[in-house]
């Protein structure tokens, strides 16, 4: 029968129905997909092997489950996505407020109702998608919030004395009933208010203003944390701590392809990528290095993290630093060019804790500083390693790079150089094509030009050549150009 036709509890009764709690529509939904091979957290990446199958069994063992880590490690989207294991439709009285089942009713309100109309009483459906109900735990969060208040309106209206349980208002988690209820930023919630979460989780007993409920709710909690919240702002009390069936801890990326994944599905602007911004892939490692580089600096604070969101809005912003380069030359097309990074600076300012010899340098200072870190890195999977230190006699593969600016005048790219006029100021440098044409020689036309700049950005890093940032783009030059002009 399907689900438009059974519109009373007898419809119900006839078409076989049974109740379940929502532990258990979890648990079963999950066991199908398991048997099935089928993906149950999709879009999750770099968790297969670690969160995933420890998430999985708390849902295999019914658990209420506390998801600790860093921001930026999709702890909620893991939660949003717990939805999908629920059925897809489940009944309830029509005009009870905390969805009760219409087989085993917990409200004096769905009680009475069943009691007046028997099998004709009225039902509705809830889809999946409307059973997540979500809170962020802030210090003003109250009891009345979460639990449940005496409503004066409700009284007044019915006529009730304050003594009928009648003129109770439901708070948040009893409307969350039969459904999946997150608490977010837990160690927020002032420890009062989580002291009045134990009855609930282990007995189901909820109690407003002196009335003592026995409300057997049907709920699976998730709460979020942040290590750091457990000693900067609060702490879960420890008898909460032991209701929580299993704490699973989750982790950043770990390794730049993982990342690189992440930023790609989530990054809103992708779609400039298809016609108008040509990415080489050097460029997409680099941005996702940047944020590696900052959660192993010494100038960020590892307590607080580093959010895979940096990435995704640096890369955002890559995009819009060349679409509007492109946009003032009257160009269709264009491609990421290395000093376009100077674009994603204030994604990284903004998205970084600094410790205090960071504040001292400047949040400038430390997103050039990561953006340097990023090239060094990844430079040696590319050209052969840079010595800051060599031997008199030594020769090196960048003797002529260097000579050739020591030779020349320095080399200005400006921000705004429509593509013909960068590439031209590029190809000026004989020395760069013959090292990419040696130690790269199959790399494609888009990407060659990135990779010739690359090549300049790593000699400033290993101290072979010098660096200025000007208000209209880079000038490289000659490490002793400024000194030898000087005298």
């Amino acid at each position: 029968m399907k689900i438009e036709n059974i519109k009373t509890i007898g419809d119900l009764k006839k078409s076989g129905w049974t109740s379940k709690s929502i532990k258990d529509e979890l648990r079963d939904n999950l066991k199908e997909n398991i048997k099935r091979g089928t993906e149950s957290f999709t879009g999750i990446h770099g968790y297969e092997n670690s969160v995933i199958p420890e998430l999985e069994r708390a849902i295999l063992s019914r658990h209420n489950i506390n998801l600790l880590g860093l921001r930026g490690q999709a702890k909620t989207r893991l939660a949003r996505l717990m939805t999908g294991l629920l059925d897809e439709y489940i009944p309830y009285v029509t005009e009870s407020e905390i969805h009760d089942d219409p087989l085993n009713p917990l409200s004096r309100t769905a009680m009475q109702l069943i009691e007046e109309h028997g099998d004709a009483t009225p039902i509705s459906w809830l889809h999946r998608d409307d059973r997540f109900y979500e809170k962020l735990a802030t210090p003003d969060v109250t009891v009345a919030d979460l639990i449940g208040d005496i409503d004066p309106i409700k009284a007044a209206n019915l006529k009730l004395s304050y003594a009928d349980d009648r003129v109770i208002h439901y708070g948040m988690i009893p409307r969350a009933n039969r459904c999946i209820f997150v608490i977010n930023e837990l160690p927020d919630l002032q420890a009062r208010i989580q002291v009045a979460l134990f009855n609930i989780l282990q007995e189901g007993d909820i109690q407003i203003r002196g009335f003592k409920l026995r409300l057997a709710l049907d709920m699976q909690f998730v709460f979020t944390a942040n290590p750091e919240d457990y000693t900067n702002r609060g702490s879960i009390v420890t008898p909460l701590k032991d209701r929580i069936g299993s704490q699973i801890l989750t982790h950043y990326p770990e390794n730049i392809q993982i990342a690189k994944t992440i930023t790609q599905q989530e990054a809103k602007n992708d779609e400039r990528t298809k016609d108008g911004v040509y990415v080489p892939e050097l460029a997409k490692d680099l941005l996702e290095q940047i944020s590696f580089a900052a959660r192993e600096s010494e100038y960020v604070d590892e307590k607080s993290g580093v959010s895979a969101r940096m990435s995704i809005t640096a890369y955002e912003n890559l995009l819009s630093t060349a679409e509007r380069r492109a946009l003032m030359n009257g160009d269709d097309k264009t491609n990421i060019r290395l000093s376009d990074f100077a674009g994603v600076i204030p994604s990284i300012t903004g998205k970084i804790e600094l410790v205090y010899e960071g504040e001292q340098e400047g949040a400038a200072f430390v997103a050039n500083e990561l953006i340097g870190e990023a090239i060094k890195t990844l430079f040696p999977e590319y050209f052969p390693e840079l010595k800051k230190l060599k031997k008199p006699d030594e020769e090196t593969p960048y003797d002529k790079l260097v000579e050739w600016f020591f030779n020349n005048d320095a080399l200005e790219l400006l921000d705004e150089l429509n593509d013909s006029d960068y590439r031209a100021l590029i190809d000026q440098v004989g020395p760069l094509e013959d090292l990419v044409q040696k130690h790269q020689p199959e790399t494609t036309k888009e990407d060659r030009y990135f990779l010739k700049e690359f090549i300049l950005w790593a000699l400033v890093e290993f101290d072979k050549l010098s660096k200025k940032r000007f208000t209209e783009g880079y000038q490289f030059n000659d490490l002793y150009s400024d000194f030898v002009k000087g005298i």
